[in-house]
């Protein structure tokens, strides 16, 4: 392992790995192989929170081996029911994987990258040994570049979906100032329990193609008929000035879902786009599920990118 900056660990977040490359810089740390930090030009992109808080509303941490929910945590394989750990009590649900308060160790580390990763162990709900693997780079451009990827070390073919949880901002702009635009076809209505029923098409506030300003909505919703140029889709907060962040990803990614909260501490509102290899509760619907063979690993890529000129 190459080592040219500087880690510091923390008890609440783990150690920190901080990058830097041109007019970019970025803070990952090991709890959750999460992005604390993120910023170009001293314009932040992404939320941050202080290294001795554990990350709040999930911000900027990755999921494995699922995205979002898992309904009640049951599910079944091969005809065998499986139970998850109810991570969510007010709604009864697994949520966010099951490396959440996982730290990962570094593969490798140098000024503008490093690779992380961490262990699945078999356990009640995921009888599966595999190793999640997640690569932040900053490009010489000062773009961030991610990679996740699974790997299966077990003797059995293992389901799974892959997931991530930045939340966006554009420096010191109030996020009622800003307008989303999510290039997506489809929404997943949902019960009050956040657990999917079916695709609908989007409309009315759930139709972000040609951009909405954050001020007029608030969801917490999932798209998916995700639009792409090039095999490449971005989903960007813009500001009247045309400066903007955006979150790109790959036809690795499925489902992009949107959450617009005001309890971010320190925030009148945050926004999250989650990009997810498929989608909540996968496990049960079957809608974009993965299966890995022995041996086998699948690598979701993202990323976020700006317009700071």
């Amino acid at each position: 392992m190459t080592t040219t900056s500087e880690a510091v660990t923390h008890p609440a977040t783990g150690r920190q790995y901080t990058l830097r490359r041109g007019d970019a810089s970025a803070t990952i740390t090991s709890l959750a192989a999460g992005l604390r930090r993120y910023e170009r030009r001293g314009v932040e992109l992404v939320e941050s929170y202080p290294t001795e808080t554990i990350a709040p509303g999930a911000a900027g941490i990755t999921l494995a081996p699922f995205a979002n929910r898992v309904d009640a945590g049951r599910w079944m394989l091969d005809g065998a029911a499986q139970q998850l750990d109810i991570t969510e009590v007010s709604r009864n649900n697994a949520i966010h994987g099951l490396l959440r308060n996982t730290g990962y160790a570094a593969l490798a580390y140098t000024d503008h990258q490093v690779t992380l990763e961490a262990v699945i162990h078999p356990q009640h709900g995921y009888p599966f040994l595999a190793r999640h693997r997640v690569r932040y780079e900053l490009t010489e451009s000062g773009a961030l570049r991610v990679g996740q990827t699974l790997i299966n070390d077990s003797p059995a073919r293992a389901p799974f979906v892959l997931g991530a949880h930045p939340y966006l901002r554009l420096g010191a702009l109030a996020p009622e100032e800003l307008t989303l635009t999510v290039p997506a076809t489809a929404r997943l209505a949902t019960t009050e329990r956040m657990i999917p029923t079916g695709a609908l098409p989007v409309e009315g506030i759930h139709d972000l193609r040609a951009g909405r300003r954050i001020a007029d909505i608030r969801m917490d919703t999932s798209f998916t008929g995700l639009l792409t140029d090039d095999g490449v889709a971005r989903h960007t907060l813009s500001a009247p000035d045309g400066r903007g962040v955006s979150l790109w990803h790959d036809a690795t990614v499925t489902h992009v879902h949107v959450f617009i909260t005001a309890d971010f501490p320190g925030r009148s509102l945050a926004v999250a786009l989650e990009p997810m290899s498929g989608a909540a509760n996968a496990f049960n619907s079957g809608d974009g599920l993965g299966w890995l063979a022995p041996g086998a690993s699948f690598t979701m890529r993202w990323g976020i990118d700006s317009q700071l000129a």
